[in-house]
């Protein structure tokens, strides 16, 4: 019996390692085996590029060995954008920084390898602002960069520490500081807002101060959304008498709420100062308010009764923070215009004949009940201005837009390639009465979309966003153009950015140039570390 088992279990060996053999046949050869055969060349990473940085038209020589053998075949690259070759030896290679040349990784390309060499700087008319003081930025999203009369400034966002300032004691998302990034220690904000903050504005000799937040300093309740601040950054309270839990007799205690009595049951975009009151717009359905002297159903502490209205998206307060209901409202049915069917962001300017104007964007196709085209505008007693007139407006989402008070133009950028039917590639510059401004072109985005652009007093139009190549030009996340759509000679030069802005301030370095703040969500402008706040030179 156990001969049997044993030529048995011979057998299946045998017809196992025959199987296995088949196998190997017809799947041919290790797929996974040898890899490309090495070119044998080094690109040195500690020699640095003779010299370090230079312009476009610069002639570099970068230490290489192993290149001579595919001197015809290769290509060089200046951060993804072909150079010319001007020699080969056994020890370097030498070449000219190209038109299209920007801040970053060289790199050589034989056939489809790639070989990486060291970081060369294309210097051009965008410099990091050396003046700037606050280089360590801020931990968090900046918002908003307030300048105030008295030539400081506030900034505000979704930060807690503030060029490293709020080490010891957080500096929860407000910051005061001078035009030039300096902080303020002497504005009094305590623990500040215990949520984000998106806009700060001055109305009735307070701060407004709005966003998604629930306490600000020791208030730590009983604050929807928005809140008013005194000049030195304390919050606006008022003692009041509230009804308590009822014994034998009932009593009352005093306590301190924020004065400001209102707010809304979602997040607060914007605010603007308007005909006298507040305006505010962001995503929130109801307007809220509270009554504090009135005692609770089943009092089981100090009472605080909420009470809400609906009302979406924009809505007007008077300073006290009540709801003004005759702003976009119906008072028949004690409720605000219905406003948008998808997500809304909006933008206020005035027109030529000073009158306030509110554009709203965003991807809806209702407003008010009525056919909407992602676009459009607001007369200054709420109602759609007519005179606003996109045609089939955008045909997708619109990400951002912003105003120029001297080309009297819209800028705005998002997800759509159309606007009224003809191309536009991701960024349209509109006419005040809606029509495309088809002087300026958009070319062709690759890896991504624009998230926001600001056309500059001189025409130039800034853009940054998450695209990788413009017009099959490399330029990661940033780039300035032209009027009209292109790649402006000159500005383009800076390395890869990694974020996105909310806005772009047109200012000056504490030394008298040309300047740009940048404000927003970003660790990385020119290949070098920033983080979300800083200034550069236009020289």
């Amino acid at each position: 019996m156990k001969r049997i088992k044993y030529i048995l279990g011979l057998f299946f060996l045998i017809a196992f390692t025959i199987l296995g053999c088949k196998k190997q046949e017809d799947l041919g050869e290790d797929p996974y085996g040898a890899g490309k055969e090495q070119l044998g060349i080094t690109i040195s990473q500690t020699a640095p590029p003779t010299p370090a940085e230079g312009i476009v038209g610069t002639t570099v020589t970068i230490k290489a060995t192993g290149l001579v053998p595919y001197k015809d075949q290769l290509t060089f690259m200046f951060n993804g954008e072909k150079a010319q070759v001007l020699s080969v030896t056994a020890s370097e290679i030498t070449v000219k920084v190209p038109d299209a040349g920007s801040t970053g990784i060289t790199s050589i390309a034989i056939g489809d390898q790639l070989i990486l060499g060291p970081a060369f700087t294309v210097t051009g008319l965008i410099k990091n602002d050396i003046t700037w003081k606050a280089t360590a930025g801020a931990n968090g999203f900046v918002s908003q960069f307030y300048e105030m009369n008295d030539g400081r400034a506030l900034v505000i966002g979704s930060f807690s520490n503030y060029d490293n300032k709020g080490l010891v004691t957080p500096i929860n998302r407000i910051a005061r500081t001078s035009l030039d990034g300096d902080y303020d220690r002497t504005f009094r904000t305590g623990r500040g807002a215990n949520g984000s903050l998106s806009r700060v504005i001055e109305v009735g000799g307070r701060f407004v101060i709005a966003g998604g937040f629930s306490g600000y300093n020791q208030r730590t309740e009983n604050i929807s959304n928005i809140t008013t601040l005194f000049n030195n950054g304390a919050i606006d309270t008022v003692k009041i008498q509230t009804a308590r839990k009822p014994t034998i007799t009932d009593t009352v205690t005093q306590k301190w709420f924020p004065k400001f009595n209102g707010g809304t049951n979602g997040f607060i975009d914007k605010i603007y100062p308007h005909q006298g009151k507040i305006l505010a717009t962001g995503d929130f359905r109801y307007y809220v308010k509270r009554t504090y002297t009135k005692a609770n159903y089943d009092f089981t502490r100090d009472t605080v009764i909420l009470d809400s209205t609906e009302i979406r998206q924009i809505l007007r307060f008077n300073l006290d923070g009540s709801l003004d209901k005759t702003y976009r409202f119906n008072t028949a049915t004690n409720k605000g215009n219905t406003s948008a069917n998808g997500p809304v962001r909006t933008y206020m300017h005035t027109d030529a004949a000073n009158l306030e104007k509110l554009m709203v964007f965003g991807n809806f196709s209702t407003f008010d009940d009525q056919p909407a085209v992602r676009i459009l505008r607001l007369a200054a007693n709420g109602t759609v201005d007519p005179s606003f007139n996109p045609g089939t407006g955008a045909d997708n989402y619109i990400g951002s837009l912003t105003y120029s008070t001297i080309t009297r133009k819209y800028l705005i950028t998002g997800a759509f390639t159309k606007y009224n039917g003809k191309p536009a590639n991701g960024i349209a510059l509109i006419n005040e009465d809606g029509s495309l401004d088809e002087s300026f072109s958009a070319r062709t985005l690759e890896g991504g979309y624009p998230d926001f652009a600001r056309q500059l007093s001189n025409g130039l139009v800034v853009v940054s966003g998450y695209f990788r190549k413009y017009n099959n030009v490399t330029r990661n996340g940033f780039m300035v153009l032209t009027p009209a759509g292109l790649l402006a000679p000159g500005y383009n030069a800076t390395g890869p950015f990694s974020g996105g802005l909310s806005d772009i301030i047109e200012t000056k370095s504490a030394d008298g140039k040309k300047a740009l703040l940048l404000i927003g969500g970003f660790s990385r402008f020119d290949n070098q570390p920033f983080y979300n706040i800083m200034r550069v030179t236009i020289e």
